[in-house]
């Protein structure tokens, strides 16, 4: 490995590090320091996260521009800003703000980072590459999340302003990490504006819809396990942050060895068999209501190993065929545009988690019907894309 990819792992643990002391608690800081009723503070931090859609596209035009490094480190700092943002916010409006530039730098840095991550991985298969990063940054969203825990059970309400503070610090750090110690592989070339147009290349937008549904269900997880299993199962309060944690544990440590197991599939068979797993998990996690009160507990701690496997085996090889497949001279609009497939999942989502309201079982047979979906719209996407794009990548 070289020194700008260990360099550059080193810039995102140090990221999501931070990322995990905040983001988890955001709700509850608003709520709990600054002192906003909870409808107001959801509505604040939703029209942040809705202002963040319009990042992308101007992202992408960017990164062909100047290049993902230079992108990646303004998303940086401006993620930084919005830390800072929140840090001094005294009412709603400044939670907007705070919101808006926070959502905004996290959507500038997510359509430009897998650019970044393919330049400095060099020429070759990023499948690698990727599933490191996936692991890097999944371990350090979980330290993150453990060390704000450990702040705010020692140091009461002190501690969300210590974890916000070192949040901002953190972007500090990777950005200049990224300024003085990462050197791309491959140069950045200028390209003509205009020459590729994402809107018109049809099996791309299939993928980012089909991508969608995986991002569908990871947001599913993360919000609507612990509705789930809180206000429907009436379980165990500790239960939704041990599968977050068997989760994070198993994604920090089971990428390259996914990689390596599904080595002589395809990307798009890979990915299929990983829809085919989410799809799963919804039908054995809406099992448990058959499940004795005992047994719950255990059964579903199991059914989050089959999530574990399908996000292993589909992240890394659908962040790689994106990549593949986009054209070189617009590699930063396409990935940009791209991003959408996980943007709109994070804005369906908390609909999709509401619909227990209605049954227990909708949800599960939405979110399942979607994985479906995508498991028969991959397989016709496979001989629509470019052949070296869809072909097995490094293990």
């Amino acid at each position: 490995m070289t020194r700008d990819r260990v360099a550059l792992l080193y810039a995102l643990g140090i990221d999501n590090f931070g990322s995990g002391l905040f983001l988890p608690l955001a709700l509850v800081y608003v709520t709990q320091v600054v002192g906003v009723p909870l409808a107001v503070a959801g509505t604040a931090v939703t029209l942040g996260a809705i202002g963040g859609l319009v990042v992308p596209p101007l992202a992408g035009r960017l990164v062909d521009r100047v290049g993902p490094r230079a992108v990646v480190i303004c998303a940086q700092l401006l993620q930084a800003a919005g830390a800072g943002a929140y840090l001094i916010a005294d009412g709603a409006g400044p939670v907007v703000v705070a919101a808006v530039l926070l959502t905004a730098g996290q959507q500038l840095f997510y359509s430009s980072l897998f650019v970044l991550i393919a330049d400095v991985a060099g020429d070759g298969p990023k499948d690698r590459p990727f599933a490191e990063v996936g692991m890097v940054r999944a371990a350090s969203f979980g330290l993150g999340a453990l060390v704000a825990g450990a702040m705010l059970t020692w140091l009461g309400t002190a501690g969300y302003r210590i974890a916000l503070a070192a949040d901002a610090l953190t972007f500090f750090l990777a950005a200049s990490i990224l300024v003085f110690f990462v050197r791309l592989a491959r140069p950045h070339r200028q390209v003509r504006e205009g020459a590729v147009r994402v809107l018109r290349d049809r099996p791309y937008l299939a993928l980012i819809v089909f991508s969608g549904f995986f991002g569908l269900s990871l947001d599913f997880f993360l919000i609507g396990t612990p509705v789930f299993v809180l206000d429907r199962l009436h379980g165990p309060a500790w239960l939704p942050g041990a599968m977050l944690a068997l989760l994070t544990v198993l994604t920090s440590v089971g990428g390259t060895l996914a990689l390596r197991l599904t080595a002589r599939l395809t990307r798009i068979a890979a990915m299929r068999a990983g829809s085919a797993l989410f799809s799963a998990w919804c039908l054995v996690s809406l099992g448990v209501l058959l499940v004795p009160d005992g047994w719950r507990v255990g059964y579903l701690l199991v059914s989050t190993l089959v999530f574990a496997a399908g996000d292993l085996v589909f992240g890394p090889r659908s962040g790689a065929l994106a990549e593949a497949a986009a054209p070189p001279v617009a590699r930063g609009r396409y990935l940009a545009a791209y991003q959408y497939a996980f943007t709109v999942a994070q804005v369906i989502a908390p609909a999709v988690v509401a619909l227990f309201s209605v049954a227990d079982w909708l949800p599960w047979v939405l979110v399942g019907m979607c994985a479906g979906l995508a498991v028969a719209g991959l397989g016709t996407l496979g001989s629509r894309l470019p052949a070296s794009a869809v072909a097995p990548g490094q293990s």
